[in-house]
């Protein structure tokens, strides 16, 4: 048997076949563009997702017995805007998570309804990402293409819909939207008033592992398969990344170094911090959790990398950093497209400083991969603070490939940090709930068991934990001493 997960990222669309031990046969990758028609806008044509998804397929299945595939889930990018007009028309190119253009529509739900108010109804405040304020720039800035819209969906949705003809969504990708009351699992009838749209212009509620139906017969005549062969809805790409590396049990956190970074940590109940520095969300297993977001860690690394060093040699200058000592005077903030936790900041802006004449560029690569570990400590500081401890965090995403970085981070964080028998991330978690999904095990707790094995562990070195404590400290006083600057550079 088969079960083929589906992960619609920002920058490519990844599928995996696993079989019924959860080894993967297969995998595929396959890109898109991502257009951006202003500073701070970042946009993607929905087609795109579909048609590569159906590309990869095909090369995925080819020397795949078809009629062992049982079951097809979902993982991807939160929080995009998808509109389609009464027709199934795309209106518009998706407004995607990194996008930063609502501000103005963040200040208005936080400052004039209320962040309490806004709290009280979704267990959220308003961040630039959310969906909800992209809903409301729309209505003001396009208000000829918010009258067309019949119905609004998230990423991966899209492509269930596509392959389904099922209007479709979970509870953990929906919790990103700002209209969702999380506590009750429910569309928020106030915010939707707010927002002037209607329950019925949104997708039918489902958990994670739910099947909504089978594939659409042309389709399944497309890619040649049995057209008994199950759509699990799958979720948000964080909380399928934690399914995928089996953060399903309250405590259990999770470390995700993709495009954006992500602490992530599971609990059986619903909370909030104080100040809703955190997103409360729900889970992927039917539960719930926390957590904390910066908006460009590997992109921190690949924009140094690609765009300042003009390389691809990735491998050779994290070898040069490797040589490079901590350096508690050199430090790199990595909000190059502004910042989610704890800051909620989309004026804040990247930054090297305390360079001086000795420094080379090993220590700026160094101190990239640092910055972005403190950044994500920032969240770890929080969960904490909310009576949520664990000394062992699982480590996903293109970044956890860096064996520097995670070393860096087991000191940043003073924890052990564990790689798993898989690095596949959220197509992985995606192929776990389709096999909860097709009715191979009974809960995505079992699944995981099954699946998921610890390969390797990186211990903190205690001396460089001690210089990282302190170097922490310096890096946590450079965002207030810069934030008003920020405003100014950034004032239109």
């Amino acid at each position: 048997m088969y079960f083929i997960g589906i992960d619609i990222g920002t920058t490519s669309v990844k599928l995996i076949a696993a079989d019924e031990q959860g080894n993967v046969a297969k995998s595929v990758s396959k890109e898109y563009a991502i257009h951006f028609p202003q500073p701070l806008w970042s946009e993607q044509n929905p087609e795109d997702w579909w048609q590569q998804t159906l590309i990869g397929l095909k090369e995925l299945l080819e020397g795949l017995n078809k009629n062992e595939v049982k079951a097809i889930s979902f993982s991807g990018q939160m929080h995009g805007l998808v509109v389609l007009d009464e027709n199934d028309k795309v209106i518009r190119p998706a407004i995607l998570w990194n996008d930063q253009r609502t501000e103005k529509q963040c200040k208005y739900l936080n400052e004039v309804i209320g962040q309490t108010v806004i709290a009280e109804w979704t267990g959220n405040l308003a961040l630039t990402g959310f969906t909800a304020p992209k809903v409301l720039w729309l209505k003001e800035n396009e208000p000829e293409n918010f009258a067309k819209i019949h119905k609004i969906m998230l990423p991966k949705d899209y492509v269930a819909y596509k392959m389904t003809g099922v209007f479709a969504t979970d509870m953990s990708d929906a919790s990103g939207t700002l209209y969702l009351d999380v506590e009750k699992r429910t569309w928020s009838k106030p915010m939707l008033e707010l927002l002037g749209i209607a329950e019925g212009q949104l997708p039918k509620l489902y958990e994670s592992y739910e099947a909504i139906g089978p594939i659409k017969v042309e389709v399944t005549k497309e890619l040649g398969l049995n057209e008994q062969v199950s759509v699990v809805i799958g979720g948000g790409d964080q909380a399928v990344a934690a399914v995928g590396g089996g953060v399903i049990r309250t405590e259990a956190c999770s470390l995700s170094l993709g495009t954006s970074g992500v602490v992530f940590a599971a609990t059986d109940h619903f909370f909030v911090d104080e100040k809703n520095s955190l997103h409360s969300f729900c889970h992927a297993n039917g539960k719930f959790h926390l957590m904390g977001v910066t908006l460009a860690a590997a992109a921190s690394l690949k924009w140094w990398v690609e765009e300042v060093n003009k390389s691809e040699d990735f491998d050779g200058l994290l070898s040069e950093a490797k040589e490079a000592v901590i350096d508690d005077h050199v430090f790199y903030l990595p909000y190059i497209m502004g910042e989610r936790t704890p800051h909620n900041d989309p004026s804040c802006r990247g930054t090297f400083i305390g360079m001086n004449m000795t420094h080379q560029r090993k220590h700026l690569t160094r101190a990239v991969l640092e910055g972005v570990a403190f950044s994500l400590r920032d969240t770890f500081e929080i969960i904490k603070s909310m009576g949520i401890n664990t000394p062992v965090v699982s480590i996903n995403g293109g970044g956890a490939k860096s064996k520097l970085w995670c070393e860096i981070i087991a000191n940043v964080l003073n924890v052990k940090v564990v790689k798993l028998n898989t690095n596949e991330g959220p197509a992985y978690g995606a192929a776990i709930l389709a096999a909860v999904g097709y009715g191979q095990f009974t809960s995505v707790e079992a699944a995981c068991d099954s699946f998921i094995k610890v390969t390797d562990s990186i211990e903190p070195d205690q001396a460089h934990v001690e210089q990282y404590n302190q170097k922490y400290e310096k890096f946590r006083a450079i965002y207030p001493a810069t934030k008003e600057l920020f405003k100014i550079l950034t004032a239109k």
